[in-house]
């Protein structure tokens, strides 16, 4: 009996070391795994694009230039500098509608990732909400195509157009 105390302790010091072996290799590879990277990055792309979509689409005249510069924060390159230029002109408009525009997401997809070069194409489904002047309100579902580009570690919007409706003739 007393030499089966120490061999029972030995087996299960090895047992435990061995499971400490086996756990800790699985998690090094699961931390070094080049796919769980990837699938972080197609998340956190779509996550920032559903985002830029919905800003977007989100504009209340009572507070237009927290929603235009939330509009500049999530674009770059040719959009961001179409939406730079064009703030003026757009702000008086919304002005004069006096109209507040709110966009919900439906659900969303990346189609495209490049990790590498830092480029995604994401599909947005979405409801957008409008509330003219007079209050009376209108609800449109739409699908948006957008390109987002990583600027600085971030996803930002660089392209954003409606995606076809219905299927496609073909003759």
């Amino acid at each position: 009996m007393k030499r089966a105390v120490p061999a029972l302790a030995v087996a299960l010091t090895l047992v435990a070391g061995g499971f400490a072996a086996w756990a800790g290799q699985d998690w090094y590879g699961a931390a070094h795994d080049e796919q769980a990277a990837y699938a972080a990055q197609r998340d956190a792309a779509l996550s920032a694009g559903e985002q830029a979509v919905q800003n977007l689409n989100t504009l209340d005249h009572r507070e237009l230039k927290r929603g235009l510069d939330l509009w500049e924060s999530s674009t770059t390159g040719e959009l961001h500098e179409q939406l730079a230029s064009g703030r003026d002109e757009f702000a008086a408009q919304v002005k004069e509608a006096k109209t507040v525009s709110t966009a919900r997401v439906l659900s969303g997809a990346v189609t495209e990732l490049d990790d590498r070069a830092g480029r995604a194409r994401v599909l947005v489904a979405l409801r957008v909400t409008v509330k003219a002047a007079d209050g009376a309100k209108t609800d449109k579902d739409s699908r948006m195509l957008g390109e987002l580009t990583r600027t600085d570690g971030r996803w930002k919007l660089s392209a954003l157009g409606q995606a076809p409706v219905g299927g496609t003739s073909t003759g």
